[in-house]
């Protein structure tokens, strides 16, 4: 039988926008738009329907019945005071799994409840780490694999908090989340801050993305659209490997649809019969018509996997640092100072 979270997916309703839909792009860069309607998602051998409304992620009601820790923290973070906190930037917490939807053939959301009264204590943009025991050593002391993550729930919310990832076969962590089912718990660390947004602080933000690495431009995002005094430009170039591989496609069109600040451009490696959008890799030709130009007015944000990291601004350093400025960004007149690397 559907747990009461699918239950309430099952019911929620779309968000009507008034001839927001139909028609085809006049170029690759056109807001795409296509028919509003709802996702299949699979869950235990259950079927059910979830539908996207703006600003949340999948709808999902939020379930007062479960919870997580038993005690609110409070706590100093970032220099913010975030009181009832669920989050402990020394500690790790245990957060109970509440349940989980399939959003492509390889990726899902998980949810994570806690105190219903209590905010995650998270600011934008920032990360959590998450651990599990992985063995012991020599000593036979337990070891862990820990790996970051970044929610993609409005850092507002109350009681719960959503992590979208991709499940790699030979990902430690990853397999250890696809095998949790509800009500196991997952040990959580944090936050730990990467930008720290403000609004307007950039007349421009441009956005490169590559499968999960939509995470945290989608939290930047958020924030700009739903805080009708920030007026920045947002303009974002996603790359993944096929159509079905676009991570909360449906989510970003509405996004875009609805607010003309955004601007998506979606390219991919492999694209079906019927794809509209561009094809391989991001180019600077697609920077140069997608983002806007070098200027002490405009921010680059990107986020992906090492060799799009590598082709597009250079890694991190070693010590996780920024790390000197190379690819296509520097070779187009961006600075360091222009772009960040989450």
């Amino acid at each position: 039988m559907a747990s009461t979270f699918f239950r309430r997916l099952a019911r929620a309703t779309p968000v009507a926008f008034n001839n927001a839909f139909g028609g085809q792009p006049k170029s690759a860069f056109h807001k795409f738009r296509f028919p509003f309607g709802a996702i299949a998602a699979v869950s235990g051998g259950i079927s059910y329907y979830y539908y996207f409304s703006s600003p949340n992620l999948v709808h999902l009601d939020h379930v007062n019945d479960v919870t997580g820790p038993k005690t609110v923290n409070t706590h100093k973070l970032s220099g913010c005071f975030h009181q009832f906190s669920a989050l402990n930037p020394d500690n790790w917490i245990e957060f109970k799994l509440q349940d989980t939807a399939r959003v492509s053939h390889n990726t899902h959301l998980f949810r994570f409840s806690f105190d219903p009264s209590a905010k995650l204590g998270l600011d934008v943009a920032s990360c959590l780490l998450t651990r599990a025991p992985f063995g012991q050593d020599a000593e036979g002391k337990t070891k862990y694999v820990i790996r970051p993550y970044t929610p993609i729930s409005d850092p507002e919310a109350k009681g719960y908090f959503d992590l979208l990832i991709k499940v790699y076969p030979e990902g430690k962590m990853s397999q250890h989340f696809a095998s949790l089912k509800a009500g196991d718990v997952v040990e959580v660390k944090g936050p730990i801050e990467k930008l720290r947004y403000s609004p307007n602080m950039k007349k421009n933000i441009g956005m490169i993305a590559g499968g999960t690495g939509i995470t945290p431009m989608l939290q930047v995002i958020e924030a700009i659209l739903k805080n009708p005094d920030d007026n920045t430009q947002v303009s974002l170039l996603y790359a993944n490997v096929s159509p079905d591989d676009i991570l909360l496609k449906q989510k970003l069109d509405i996004l875009a649809t609805s607010h003309p600040n955004l601007k998506i451009f979606y390219t991919v490696d492999n694209p079906s019969k019927n794809w509209k959008g561009g094809t391989g890799y991001i180019s600077k030709d697609i920077v140069t018509k997608g983002l806007p130009r070098p200027s002490d007015d405009t921010l680059i944000l990107v986020c992906g996997p090492p060799g799009m990291m590598k082709h597009i601004s250079g890694g991190k350093a070693k010590d996780y640092s920024q790390g000197e400025l190379s690819g296509i960004l520097k070779e187009l007149g961006y600075t360091e100072q222009m772009v960040y690397k989450f």
